[in-house]
């Protein structure tokens, strides 16, 4: 059992014993399920995106997570705003670039948020994260076009850049701070097939963040926590359809002791 196994387990804990509110300002497309997914880990989901009143929101909550899936301009003013009260709380925020490298408005987005917020932990995928910093991307939408192997020293330069902790999901997830370097390699080969995997997993990164101080630990658990709530959905469903309902009650399911004894965590 690795140390961050046992954290993982701690954590989970802390989530279902205090529901830590999570302000989410996230795309149309993934709302219900982000949400259901929140609820059924233990925290507490709230969908937020008028720009007069993320402040006021993001002030009870105990993390910020923000998601560029569905952009427009005012969104971005409304995350922007949101996340610099989160800032000035000391409230954790955690970004996913969706789609960040296939067009303008959002790299530009991307890039405008983490300058002008203190984002602690960016979720993507090996294309978004290349994208942003600089490397030779092939984004196809939102869908990755490069492998999590061919992103690790554009993160690990990313991360030391951004002084934040970058997680890159694929069949091995990729977590750095630019300085640890954790694998996680937990997951399901259905979860690509059902809309709102990535996207709720960084939500649940935004559960672990308002309960755990070390972001390094907060993406490593929330990460190897939804993986293994897939394969727990994996043995029980029959295709995506099934798989996306599985996965609520794995999520709901899912114990300490199961992360202590199957969780995949290598730091390398």
């Amino acid at each position: 059992m690795s140390d961050l196994a046992k954290q993982t387990a701690e954590n989970l804990v802390l989530i279902r014993n205090n529901k830590p509110l999570i302000h989410n300002i996230t795309n149309f497309v993934v709302m219900n399920f982000t949400a259901n997914v929140l609820l059924a880990s233990g925290a507490s989901p709230v969908m937020a995106h008028a720009i007069n009143e993320v402040e006021e929101m993001v002030g009870f909550a105990g993390a910020l997570v923000l998601n560029i899936g569905t952009l427009t301009d005012s969104w971005v003013e409304s995350m922007v705003k949101a996340g610099q009260k989160a800032a000035s709380l000391g409230t954790p925020v955690v970004l996913d670039p969706v789609g960040a490298g296939a067009t303008q408005l959002r790299t530009d987005a991307a890039r405008r948020i983490l300058k002008e917020t203190n984002v602690q932990i960016l979720r993507g995928n090996s294309s978004e994260i290349l994208a942003l910093g600089g490397g030779e991307s092939t984004n196809r939408g939102v869908d990755a076009g490069n492998s999590v192997e061919e992103a690790i020293d554009v993160a690990k330069q990313l991360a030391m850049e951004l002084d934040t902790t970058l997680a890159i999901t694929g069949p091995v997830d990729l977590i750095t701070d630019g300085r640890r370097v954790v694998e996680v390699a937990n997951g399901h080969g259905l979860m690509p097939f059902v809309t709102g995997t990535g996207c709720s997993a960084t939500a649940i990164i935004g559960a672990f963040a308002a309960v755990e101080k070390d972001m390094v630990a907060a993406a490593v658990g929330a990460l190897a926590f939804f993986g293994l709530a897939g394969e727990a959905a994996g043995e029980k469903a029959g295709g995506p359809g099934t798989f996306m309902i599985h996965l609520l009650d794995a999520l709901y399911n899912l114990t300490p002791e199961d992360i202590i004894a199957r969780a995949r965590i290598q730091e390398k």
